[in-house]
């Protein structure tokens, strides 16, 4: 625990979200590739994890695909959510309790995203495998980001 701790804190720095500001337009100016906003995406909901959920996952990795952000949270499940997840009626209970958490953030979480992409979410999807103990965010935006992105468009 100590390790992932010290090695989130050297991968995830606590400084992404000093910056945010309320408002429609994105933080990240012209300069901004594909790769700098899916990291900045990445290290905001780990953030959010922390400040939320009490915990972060052990590994955020995000994808920009067409108009959708896709979030791949990995080690999101704690010992005893796995040891309760052996059952069936265990797994359904992890699930809804994980659902629940997430569904009651889920304001912040697409306030999150439109701060950094300067897109509104359309859409929000999520769920939680039981067996690796890795969750799925997918956000649907009102515009094709990764085109955006790649032909240099100011955010």
């Amino acid at each position: 625990l100590i390790i992932v701790t010290i090695l989130t804190k050297i991968m995830f720095p606590a400084t992404i979200m000093n910056n945010c500001k309320a408002g429609s337009e994105s933080r990240l100016g012209s300069g901004a590739t594909k790769g700098s906003v899916e990291d900045q995406i990445s290290r905001a909901l780990t953030r959010w994890e922390k400040e939320y959920l009490g915990r972060g996952s052990i590994l955020v990795k995000t994808d920009i695909l067409r108009n959708m952000v896709i979030v791949t949270l990995k080690g999101v499940l704690t010992p005893a959510e796995h040891k309760l997840a052996q059952t069936h009626e265990g797994l359904l209970s992890v699930k809804k309790i994980r659902s629940d958490l997430i569904e009651s953030g889920r304001h912040e979480l697409e306030r999150i995203v439109k701060e950094i992409t300067g897109e509104d979410v359309v859409s929000f999807h999520t769920d939680v495998s039981t067996r690796t103990g890795e969750r799925i965010m997918i956000f649907v935006l009102g515009d094709n980001l990764e085109k955006k992105l790649l032909d240099g468009e100011k955010l």
